[in-house]
């Protein structure tokens, strides 16, 4: 390593100015690129290596803004411009790093990006004459940004085309398995019999495995991007999973429903609510408050998955389930009155320990309404949340309020699809609610056992 004699003192350079260190074992391009940027006026060369060694000691010691580097240098002409760019990242991580390179293969840029594009560039010797591209990256990198040669972000496009030792039909089919199609799916679109797509795969892999066994490195590349996209759809998936309400996930990936697609289901909704709960706010520390709310939907949560239901949403101290969605079952009444019994049941253990603690304990009014309902996923590309949509999710709000503390208020309906009713239980006399034009009966269970 050396310092650029070029290089102006630390008083002469002013706060604005880029300062970068440059790496190339070829004395002609490490001092064209020098010479590119001593055009500007806002860049700085302060240091040079024509190695690994070099490299690393030099940035380290001198601490540039970005490090300029190329791919190959000795000792062994692999890859360490990128090994000894991430070591400086890693000493100084702030530094931005420009990779100058002769190799348009994607690998190389893959390697430099393994751990984020944040502060990196990658461009192609070929190309840096042409504009300010050079400059560009520079100051691009300097302030967090990242560049990439057009060239090199066409390669990471479509990493199946490259190599030419596939024909299209072969490429094509290598790329509807990486996005995990079926076989009866890819026979659709190909126009074939499943049997023939079958034996169409088995001989696409027997003849990358050879290729993979002569040294073919393409056939090796195209695998890995295939093992990458198996991968990656496997962690969407998972990500997936845990986004959305359980068994929504699987039926998305195997239905592959649009947003504000409907179905129509006949389930049962159930309702929540905790008594007093404004009251209990009011004089409550909110730290403490947050803490036990979280319990209480844990244990709302724990009870209704163990039921087979559906958490939809939580508004509030309200919890909001349905019985019979995403998938549908017939015995949805009884599981979700099963479900509202082993809430309270939840409840009344989690505030017996609050009690022994000094805290408030949570009084629920549980409401059970069964009925046709709209199921879909609404929202747009940027947000979305699967609903249920019909009169039984608004009776289920109603029929809540009419619960006391450890009570449940079922619909109707409910109560006719039941196949094992509770025995201790009232009939309510009909009443009107808000936003219906005929009398609801309803039925109020007054124990908690069934």
């Amino acid at each position: 390593m050396c310092r650029d004699p070029f290089a102006r003192s630390n008083a002469d350079v002013s706060e604005s100015r880029i300062t970068v260190f440059l790496a190339d074992d070829s004395v002609l391009i490490r001092e064209g690129v020098r010479a590119m940027i001593a055009r500007e006026h806002d860049l700085e060369v302060v240091g040079v290596a024509e190695d690994y060694d070099g490299l690393v000691n030099g940035a380290s010691e001198l601490a540039p803004n970005v490090v300029v580097s190329d791919i190959r240098m000795p000792p062994a002409f692999q890859r360490e411009g990128i090994d000894g760019c991430k070591v400086i990242r890693k000493q100084h991580p702030g530094t931005g790093v420009v990779i100058l390179s002769q190799y348009d293969d994607p690998d190389y840029a893959i390697a430099l990006l393994s751990e984020g594009a944040v502060g990196y560039a990658y461009l192609l010797k070929d190309h840096i004459a042409e504009g300010d591209q050079l400059a560009r990256a520079i100051r691009e990198v300097a302030t967090g940004g990242s560049m990439l040669d057009p060239a090199i972000v066409n390669a990471l496009m479509r990493p199946m085309t490259t190599g030419g030792d596939l024909e299209r039909e072969d490429e094509q089919l290598l790329a509807m398995v990486a996005e995990g199609k079926p076989i009866k799916a890819i026979a659709a679109a190909t126009q074939a019999t499943p049997a023939a797509v079958a034996e169409a795969v088995e001989r696409l892999f027997v003849k990358l495995a050879e290729g993979v066994s002569s040294g073919s490195g393409s056939a090796l590349r195209r695998l890995r991007m295939l093992h990458e996209a198996i991968v990656s759809r496997e962690e969407q998936g998972e990500t997936l999973s845990r986004l959305l309400p359980s068994g929504l996930a699987e039926k998305l990936r195997t239905e592959g429903r649009k947003i504000g697609e409907t179905e129509r289901l006949v389930v049962t909704v159930l309702m929540s609510d905790i008594r007093g709960y404004s009251t209990i706010a009011e004089h409550a520390d909110p730290t403490q408050l947050a803490s036990q709310l979280n319990l209480h939907r844990a244990e709302m949560n724990r009870a209704i998955l163990a039921a087979g239901g559906t958490v939809m949403q939580y508004v509030g101290d309200a919890v909001m389930a349905v019985f019979g969605a995403p998938v549908s079952y017939g015995d949805h009444a009884d599981r979700a009155l099963k479900a509202a019994i082993a809430m309270h049941d939840a409840q009344d253990a989690v505030n017996g320990r609050w009690q022994a603690d000094g805290l408030p304990s949570f009084g629920l009014g549980i409401g059970l309404s069964t009925g046709e309902v709209a199921a879909a996923l609404l929202g747009s590309d940027e947000r979305v949340e699967y609903t249920v949509v019909g009169d039984a999710v608004n009776l289920t709000q109603r029929l809540q309020q009419f619960g006391q503390p450890g009570q449940t208020v079922l619909s109707e309906p409910t109560w006719a699809a039941l196949t094992r009713r509770p025995s201790k239980f009232e009939q309510l006399d009909p009443e009107m609610v808000k936003g219906r034009d005929t009398p609801v009966v309803a039925y109020r269970i007054t124990g908690t056992g069934e």
